[in-house]
């Protein structure tokens, strides 16, 4: 049994632990509002270039597509893009993302395919890099930079692009965690190269439209623009929701330190009323022996 002593050091240590995660809540809960603003705003723009391209990719057909679009002809190497955040204390936001793309690399391993991995932020690596040892073929280092940006998606963007021109692979899926709520983030998978252009794209009517420049012009600037901004997108959700999760983890953080200062509480006051108890039992039976 623990002595009075080790049960008032443990009470302090959780109290000091409680305001931590208190602290961490609150500095959460202020960042999570900026966070979601700009991830709510990212989301119309990023949806209305999607279905642009979508448009012109109906119009565009054979040879003259884009190789964005058209991809290479074969789908034998994916690419995993995973963007994980820089930080822990955020619950199982990480472990979330990472979850989605071992799953799914198992599914493309398991069809024959060959799996690459293109990771940005630095959780999650180690998980990967032990599960998939040998496929980590790029990395992108977010820790120099306070939050992932515009500029970073960019960069991002163009390495990826890079890499599908020299032919280092096939199919790039994106994975990152879609925020909904303080309390429900989304793991995602995003086809971002070659653009996948969803079924129900509108197809071209029966009305003459002349562009100026082409299709195949627009397209080769709006594609790339796109990859960017899709990113981008996922950056920003990626940072709500980390902020969310940690709120979340934070919170429960704080509600348990408190449960386990209160068991602390008894477990040391009956401590101390069984001493005090002893110690009147022993100064009354000395006083009687006198």
């Amino acid at each position: 049994m623990a002595s009075l002593k080790e049960l008032k050091g443990r009470i302090v240590s959780v109290k000091s632990t409680q305001k931590i995660t208190k602290a961490k809540q609150m500095v959460a809960a202020a960042k999570l509002r900026r966070a979601q603003a700009a991830a709510e705003a990212a989301r119309p723009y990023a949806e209305r270039l999607e279905k642009v391209v979508a448009s012109l990719a109906g119009k565009v057909t054979g040879d003259s597509a884009p190789r964005l679009l058209a991809g290479t002809g074969k789908d034998d190497t994916h690419l995993l893009v995973v963007a994980n955040g820089d930080k822990g204390l955020a619950g199982a936001f990480n472990a979330n993302i990472v979850k989605a793309a071992v799953v799914k690399a198992r599914e493309l391993i398991a069809q024959g395919k060959t799996v690459k991995f293109y990771l940005v932020g630095r959780k999650g690596r180690a998980v990967i890099a032990r599960t998939f040892p040998g496929m980590i073929v790029g990395e992108f280092d977010t820790t120099a930079v306070r939050t992932p940006g515009f500029d970073e998606a960019g960069a991002i963007a163009q390495d990826v692009s890079n890499r599908f021109f020299a032919g280092e692979f096939d199919v790039a899926h994106l994975f990152y965690s879609a925020f909904k709520s303080a309390l429900a983030q989304i793991p995602t998978e995003q086809q971002i190269i070659p653009v996948k252009v969803p079924a129900d794209a509108p197809a071209s009517s029966g009305a003459a439209v002349e562009y100026e420049p082409d299709e195949e012009a627009i397209l080769a600037d709006l594609l790339p623009r796109n990859i960017t901004i899709q990113l981008f997108k996922a950056l920003l959700e990626n940072q709500a929701s980390e902020q969310g999760a940690s709120m979340t983890a934070m919170d429960n953080a704080t509600r348990n330190a408190g449960d386990l200062i209160k068991r602390l509480t008894i477990e040391y006051n009956r401590s101390r009323q069984a001493a005090i108890t002893t110690e009147l039992v022993e100064i009354i039976a000395g006083a009687e022996a006198l």
